[in-house]
């Protein structure tokens, strides 16, 4: 009887996403069935209370994890010389012919080549203090969203349980390349997992978050031209990638040279300890770039994106084996993949999802736009799609892109940049800085350009896209001409920063965003306003909805209701990034008229 009760006890993650109004975070709901009993968990205490109920249920699945705690993968086949790296001064580093040095943009710049374990090896050894930073500013971070030790227990439990399969569906040459990675992480985390484990986590986190909380902060965009819409007829692409941990992670982007023993050498702009690919290019002109879609919310973790797009750099040389590596790979969250083609002259969006393999290719045009939604027929009826394009804040880049691609005919490098950078709505209106419609949200991780036929790259200095895009020149790089001149970059191309770094409105900006945070403490009510606190804060951020909705909550949490009523009105006035954004500010309005 006992062990019937226990078959029929599953865990059911719904789709459905909810909105907490006390932290703002997209939280799933999560549901624990038995038989034909359904109980549902939404806040953040009911989630670790069902986290805790789930690490009951995982004891039946112990074999798995157990399996998967406890794997590393087969090295032996690789030779390995150990790294020893010569510091030629405090931001260049290298090691025979791998090289890591930080530009005058502040760029770091590395060349790896070898094996996959070597390259692990290379990478670790060359960027060690980088990547352990990198990974105490991302574990500070999580503990900061769970204080409690005891909730932390239960996360890494759940993680361990979430993350059984994932190695199983990871490239045995990308595991051994991340085991001679791990090599070189931080100690101070191995209670969290082991090493190898805990880089082989940090590649899915991306994943986990967009499938755990439904991430929509990742609200990229990208777009390629050629034929009549670029200045030269070549194919160009663009892209945004609105990827945010706070300042500090996007401080050290890291753009790499990998020359893999076997594969195709490529460009990739991410961060350190970081093998996967979220932008970049290879030197036969694959370009691939990555944008979250709206995904169901799954029970295992499987390949993880960044590794899927490193495997189509590393091997595709044209369009059709892109396509062909991306359906072989089962992945665990829907995303578009835009690859560009200099061997094909074209561009398409590959759309992939837990249970859906999309292509979408445009005819009569020659030009491509990708923001968060899916376009190909596959994902034509799906009703998660639908309603993401009428609720989000996707369809509305996508017609900004359509209205900046009028305005700017025969777009060149130049005016790529500034399409990237724009921060204005439809029709030039002003929506306020950092509003998610906005092709420039002013959180980007970074910006790059591509011209895969010439093989040139330009990637974005800080803060965000508005610092000098830096150009490189692959066909060089991946040559004997390489560091002929002691320098990565091909300099003379590069674009030169955006005006606004030096406004008044930009540095107000930066003031909003700090001042935000202690709003945001006022509204969780650990900390009491002054009268002029909000007035100000306002002042520096007129034109965002957010400033008078956050004003609002923190004056109905101090049951100050006319205020509060006043403020939510004015909200409304403003340009509101999402339908549940605003169905949130009338529900808040509706509590202070039954109040009234």
């Amino acid at each position: 009887m006992e062990n019937n009760k226990r078959k029929k006890l599953r865990v059911v993650i719904l789709s459905e996403v909810k909105r907490s109004e006390e932290s703002q975070l997209f939280l799933p709901r999560f549901c624990l069935r038995q038989n034909d009993k359904i109980q549902c968990f939404r806040n953040i205490g009911s989630i670790i209370l069902f986290i805790f109920s789930l690490s009951l249920i995982l004891n039946l699945a112990s074999c798995g994890i157990q399996k998967s705690i406890h794997h590393l993968p087969e090295v032996k086949q690789y030779s390995l010389e150990i790294p020893k790296v010569k510091k030629i001064n405090d931001s260049t580093f290298s090691f025979k012919q791998n090289y890591l040095t930080k530009n005058k943009q502040q760029l770091w710049e590395m060349y790896i080549k070898g094996n996959p374990l070597q390259l692990g090896y290379n990478n670790g050894a060359l960027t060690q203090d980088l990547m352990q930073n990198q990974e105490k500013i991302f574990f500070s971070k999580v503990e900061g969203f769970v204080p409690s030790k005891f909730k932390q227990n239960l996360l890494r439990g759940f993680l361990k349980w979430y993350n059984r399969k994932m190695y199983l569906n990871v490239r045995e040459d990308f595991q051994a390349e991340l085991y001679g990675l791990s090599q070189y992480s931080s100690d101070e985390y191995n209670f969290i997992a082991p090493k190898y484990l805990r880089n082989l986590y940090l590649h899915g986190a991306h994943d986990i978050g967009h499938a755990m909380q439904d991430l929509m902060m990742v609200g990229c965009t990208s777009l390629a031209v050629w034929n009549e819409n670029a200045e030269d007829g070549d194919l160009l692409i663009g892209r945004n990638f609105d990827f945010y941990v706070g300042d500090d992670f996007a401080k050290n982007k890291l753009i790499e040279f990998v020359e893999p023993e076997i594969g195709i050498p490529y460009l990739s702009v991410s961060w350190p300890g970081m093998i996967g690919v979220v932008s970049g290019m290879n030197k036969e002109g694959i370009t691939v770039t990555i944008n979250a879609g709206k995904s169901k919310i799954p029970l295992t973790a499987k390949t993880p994106i960044s590794l899927v797009t490193r495997e189509i750099l590393q091997y595709a040389k044209n369009i059709d084996e892109a396509i062909t590596i991306a359906k072989k790979r089962k992945v665990f969250v829907s995303e578009s993949i835009l690859v560009g083609s200099a061997n094909d002259k074209n561009a398409v969006i590959i759309e992939v999802s837990p249970d859906n393999f999309g292509v979408y290719k445009v005819e009569n045009t020659s030009k491509i736009f990708c923001t968060n939604h899916f376009q190909s027929e596959a994902y034509k009826n799906d009703k998660r799609n639908r309603k993401h394009i009428a609720e989000s804040h996707s369809e509305y880049r996508y017609e900004k892109l359509q209205e900046l691609l009028e305005k700017n005919k025969k777009l060149t490098p130049e005016k790529m940049a500034a399409i990237l950078r724009d921060k204005s709505g439809l029709k030039g209106e002003k929506i306020g800085y950092g509003n998610e419609k906005a092709i420039n949200q002013l959180l980007a991780h970074h910006a790059v350009i591509f011209s895969p036929q010439k093989k040139l790259v330009w990637v974005s200095a800080n803060p965000y896209q508005l610092g000098e895009f830096v150009c490189y020149d692959l066909n060089e790089i991946f040559s004997d001409e390489k560091f002929k001149n002691g320098d990565f970059a091909k300099s003379e191309l590069n674009i030169g920063r955006d005006p606004f770094v030096n406004s008044q409105e930009f540095e107000n900006y930066e003031q909003y965003k700090m001042m935000g945070e202690e709003v945001q403490k006022a509204v969780d009510g650990e900390v009491l306003l002054t009268d002029d606190f909000l007035p100000y804060y306002q002042s520096l951020n007129p034109d965002f909805w957010q400033v008078y909705y956050q004003s609002g909550r923190y004056y109905y949490n101090q049951k100050e209701y006319g205020k509060a009523k006043a403020e939510f009105e004015k909200a409304l006035t403003k340009e509101i990034t999402t339908v549940p954004d605003r169905k949130n500010i009338k529900k808040y309005l509706r509590k202070i008229h039954m109040r009234n």
